[in-house]
């Protein structure tokens, strides 16, 4: 069964003509987001954005890894330690 992690990515759009590109690359992984709120800052021109997250571990590392590889975007996330295992369409706690 699939090992799965929980977490936040957040995501800051320092260069707003890659924002199309950013949202492309959301798209295309759209299946291990389960949340997301963007926030543009006029006054700096710059926008950011937070996904919820859940997804195995290289999911979400290539995830992460194509949306740091934009120029002008910066990444960091934060994931739960705890891995939890899909059953069925639930999903149950594994003690590491």
């Amino acid at each position: 069964m699939a090992e799965e992690r929980i977490g936040f990515v957040g995501i800051v759009i320092e260069d707003l003509s890659q924002a199309a590109r950013v949202n492309q690359v959301v798209g295309q992984y759209q299946s291990l987001v389960t949340g997301r709120i963007g926030v543009p800052d006029h006054e700096r021109n710059l926008a950011v954005i937070g996904l919820l997250v859940r997804g195995e571990d290289t999911q979400l590392g290539a995830f992460t890894g194509r949306l740091g590889n934009i120029p002008g975007v910066q990444v960091k996330s934060a994931m739960t330690k705890t891995k939890t295992e899909k059953k069925e369409g639930n999903f149950h706690e594994k003690d590491d």
